[in-house]
């Protein structure tokens, strides 16, 4: 294993989370112990829809041209979910533990967690996936609910379309916690918030995608000059004033989210790694690293280019036209 981590590896530089096989095989090596006897089969199959689904290779969707949103995004989330989830089992009683189908629908929510951001083909009037940032939640609750029947586990569905909403903004999180009964349920709720959370925060290149792809999102899905009363309010001027509030976004989301709504489940990973925490770790440094940016005001430090796992070959030059004809037309009142 190289010592230095590469772009689209995970925290610990040892999977390969751009591989939907890659990821797979590493949730395998967690779940065959932890759950014995448990078939792999509805994984394999759900891996490989997610495949051909992000790959445009589905019919009745496009294939994902969000370029923060992107193949590597989710899957590095998968992984870390996996993590979290066998982290928990391993350290519970008989009475507390979740069980493999549990376990198997929480990861499949976890790894469509973003499938909202799909344009179907019948979505005609949208030009890219960013579009559905304020609903892509409530969308991504639709496809498992037409999904999971086909994978054995219709009757998981209510479930699953309610946990779905603890990696969004759509819905309170005491709505959710109202409408599941089992509190096994929510904890799987919280873990897939928890990894949503820390694995994207994580990344090697999080600073960089920040700058240059999600602010790039945010405008087109209407977040960064959204509209309040019919006036203009911006809320990013720019993917660098997007960085600058980081710092404070990543300590609100600690406090808040992490150690607050979601119960620090990221202690559960704990186990895995002999009482280390690498997804926190990585975090620490990105926002370390952000700050020395910030005080010397040296933006060339970013200088990272990872690559985009869309189903297009360039959807950043998209993604950029996009961007410019949404500015142009909420300055021009149009």
């Amino acid at each position: 294993m190289t010592s230095v981590r590469r772009s689209d590896f995970d925290v610990t530089n040892s999977v390969q989370v751009s591989s939907p096989r890659a990821v797979l095989r590493a949730v395998e090596v967690l779940y065959r112990p932890t759950w014995p006897g448990l078939s792999m089969e509805p994984l394999a199959r759900a891996f490989e829809h997610f495949e051909r689904l992000f790959a445009g290779r589905v019919p009745g969707y496009h294939g994902v041209d969000t370029v923060y949103h992107d193949r590597q995004h989710t899957l590095d989330i998968t992984l870390a979910l996996a993590r979290l989830l066998v982290g928990y089992e391993r350290q519970q009683n008989e009475s507390g533990r979740l069980g493999g189908a549990r376990a198997v629908v929480g990861l499949i929510t976890g790894l469509f967690h973003d499938v909202g951001y799909l344009r179907r083909t019948d979505d005609r009037d949208s030009r890219n996936g960013a579009e559905f940032t304020r609903t892509h939640v409530s969308r991504g609750a639709r496809f498992l609910e037409e999904y999971l029947p086909v994978l054995g586990f219709g009757s998981w569905a209510p479930v699953a379309t309610e946990i779905i909403h603890f990696t969004g903004y759509e819905q309170p999180f005491a709505r959710i916690e109202e409408r599941v009964s089992d509190p096994r349920d929510i904890t799987v709720g919280h873990m897939l918030g928890t990894a949503d959370m820390i694995a994207q925060m994580a990344d090697r290149c999080y600073l960089e995608k920040c700058r240059d792809r999600l602010y790039a999102e945010f405008v087109v899905g209407g977040v960064a000059l959204p509209f309040s009363n019919g006036n203009r309010r911006v809320k990013y001027a720019s993917g660098l004033d997007l960085l600058r509030q980081t710092p404070d976004f990543v300590a609100e989301v600690r406090t808040k989210r992490l150690d607050g709504d979601f119960r620090g489940a990221y202690r559960y990973l704990e186990l895995l790694f002999d009482g280390r925490n690498p997804y926190l770790e990585a975090i620490d440094r990105n926002v370390e690293y952000l700050r020395q940016v910030l005080r010397s005001e040296s933006w060339q430090l970013l200088r990272r280019r990872p690559p985009i796992f869309a189903a297009s070959a360039d959807p950043m030059s998209t993604m950029r036209g996009l961007v410019l004809g949404h500015i142009k037309r909420v300055w021009s009142g149009n």
